[in-house]
């Protein structure tokens, strides 16, 4: 098998393996430990339950306006790394396209955590590699050996089987539910985000940098639209106001979110959409085990099994 090639301007330069597996570690590391913080972040914020002076109890519903604060801080992170000798010569309507379906997935699979506990959420999501698939195939004209197919399918069988194998007939727990659909139309816009990605990076130049700067740049400006138009900015405001401890939970977020979104476009650039969906992956099989382990922690704590 070849060396990985990287394309600077027009000329491929090949690296050694050694070098590329380097480079796969350092993205990969780097995407498992940014989003394991990520994770324990934002079950924290999304699923913790806020006192009020009058001993009542409100949760976090701003799901829009979270999402806009990750994305602002993701613009400005990139904006400060990113190079003005980079070249990008992607037009601006594959960047607001891609922008508008990373937002949707985004704020769908947030918006599923009311509905649903983060494990399940987490293991919905390790099927993101089918829609990567599906949509590449379909709209950015790849192919891919039949073992990548049966791989996939072998995961999906497994999370499937992992996700509803104890649950009883006649308990409160639906088979199906909103929260359900909402994961699945996260997983549709991952895939028309990832064959968006996949066409720029076969038909353009660009830098990992680049793409993180322009992908979060339209987001934001989408999402400033839509929380003015709801007014949900505001609401946002007075929540922090009353529980401005959370203001330090967001910045940590933020920070994992940044790091951690570089690690993605960097392994998106050096490699592939579908390597970066199977990394984010094996990620969630870890994240799902420590929060399992800690949902464990705190019922023992509160003396329940």
């Amino acid at each position: 098998m070849l060396p990985f090639q990287m394309v600077k301007g027009h000329e491929p330069v090949q690296r050694h393996w050694l070098a590329e597996s380097w480079h796969f570690l350092i993205c990969a590391g780097g995407i498992l430990s940014c989003y394991f913080v990520f994770g324990i972040q934002q079950e924290r914020i999304v699923q913790g339950k806020y006192e009020l002076p009058d001993e009542s109890v409100e949760k976090f519903t701003f799901t829009q306006a979270l999402v806009f604060f990750l994305c602002t801080g993701n613009t400005i992170y990139a904006y400060l790394i990113r190079k003005k000798t980079e070249i990008d010569n992607v037009p601006a309507k594959m960047y607001a396209a891609s922008a508008a379906s990373y937002l949707l997935a985004m704020i769908a699979s947030n918006q599923a955590l009311q509905y649903l506990p983060y494990p399940t959420q987490v293991l919905a999501k390790s099927c993101k590699p089918i829609p990567v698939m599906i949509f590449g195939v379909l709209f950015a004209h790849k192919r891919y050996n039949w073992r990548k197919y049966c791989y996939v399918l072998m995961i999906v069988i497994g999370v499937a089987m992992f996700l509803y194998k104890d649950k009883k007939r006649g308990t409160e727990d639906k088979d199906f539910g909103f929260g359900e659909a909402l994961l699945i139309f996260s997983l549709a816009m991952d895939g028309t985000t990832t064959s968006i990605q996949d066409r720029i990076k076969k038909s353009y130049q660009r830098t990992g940098n680049s793409m993180m700067f322009y992908t979060n740049l339209y987001s934001s400006l989408y999402l400033s639209a839509g929380l003015l138009v709801t007014g949900e900015l505001w609401s946002f405001f007075y929540f922090v106001q009353r529980h401005p401890y959370v203001f330090w939970d967001l910045c940590g977020l933020a920070i994992a979110s940044c790091l951690g979104q570089w690690c993605i476009f960097k392994t998106i650039e050096e490699f592939s959409p579908l390597t970066c969906s199977i990394v984010t992956t094996t990620r969630k099989l870890f994240t799902i085990i420590i929060s399992v382990r800690i949902l464990c922690g705190k019922m023992a704590e509160n003396g329940l099994e």
